[in-house]
């Protein structure tokens, strides 16, 4: 069983705390709560997030909104290669300044949910020269602004060129609803699991932020899978079975699946039975493995199974 850090209520917040203030009283900064920005201000939390990536100096790093960039200077002092994307122009601005005596840093301003990883790869080349013509690795590591989770983890997870690794700052509640065992599994559970093993590594205070969410956090990193058990051209399929059998989480999964697909209880039941799936069996109870069977299961003759 992994182990979960418990960062105290009382973080040592005092220099980053002072550092973040001076930043955002030198150029004029106010913390965008559209963004969802909340400065990271606890050294301890900065050494577990960067502890969790096992960097080294072969590692590409994709950070996700840097903020006032006190993790990015952490990652460019050990890893190889910084790409930081920040959406917010005034900041992006600030962070290439700040950081441009740091020569292995690069900040691009945009919105990561607009950009393909894999085209983040001529940015590397630039820097790294030996990456050119080589399959694109990287890590995420990134404190995440909460509204953009779960369709950040999604295009990063289905992207052509998907991470190795992720550690990244989430809402508690968010983490412990990915990292989800069965039998409290949900849409989100499996949408990630089915790309990499999640586990929350440390929870995380609001007081360790500035300003402080009205939320606690929790550092969550996923191993990814090097190939998915679903190919990328039948995973449509596979999450339509799945939001199906989550559209009546409460119900029995043959009646779930009824309504979602729209189809006669009497056609769903050899499905699941096909599948060793009880029919009173309940979405949450289910393993990825008996999603995946039920899947190949309900592939109709000519259509391709995972």
């Amino acid at each position: 069983m992994k182990r979960v850090t418990s960062v105290r209520r009382h973080p040592k917040q005092g220099p980053l705390l002072t550092q973040a203030k001076g930043l955002m009283r030198q150029f004029g900064l106010k913390a965008r709560k559209g963004l969802g920005q909340h400065f990271l201000i606890d050294e301890t939390v900065l050494q577990l997030i960067v502890s969790a990536a096992g960097l080294t100096r072969d590692d590409v790093i994709v950070e996700i909104g840097p903020g006032l960039g006190v993790l990015t200077r952490e990652l460019a002092r050990r890893a190889g290669q910084v790409i930081a994307v920040e959406i917010d122009n005034k900041l992006a601005a600030i962070l290439r300044q700040a950081l441009a005596p740091v020569n292995n840093v690069s900040i691009i301003n945009g919105d990561i949910l607009n950009i393909d990883p894999a085209d983040l790869s001529p940015e590397l080349a630039e820097k790294l020269p030996a990456a050119t013509g080589r399959l694109f690795r990287y890590k995420v590591v990134a404190n995440l602004p909460y509204y953009i989770t779960s369709p950040a983890l999604r295009h990063l997870l289905e992207a052509t060129v998907r991470p190795e690794l992720m550690v990244v700052m989430v809402q508690k509640e968010v983490a412990e609803t990915i990292a989800a065992r069965p039998g409290k599994m949900s849409l989100l559970s499996v949408s990630v699991q089915l790309y990499g093993e999640p586990y929350i590594v440390g929870l995380v205070p609001a007081r360790c932020f500035y300003p402080e969410p009205e939320v606690d956090s929790a550092i969550l990193r996923i191993n990814v899978y090097r190939q998915p058990p679903v190919a990328a051209e039948n995973a449509p399929g596979f999450f339509r079975l799945v939001r199906a059998g989550f559209s009546a989480a409460r119900k029995q999964i043959v009646n779930s699946l009824a309504l979602g697909l729209g189809l006669p209880r009497a056609e769903v039941s050899p499905l699941l039975e096909a599948a060793g799936i009880a029919l009173q069996r309940r979405a949450e109870t289910l393993t990825i493995d008996e999603w995946i069977r039920l899947w190949q299961a309900s592939a109709r003759p000519g259509e391709p199974a995972c």
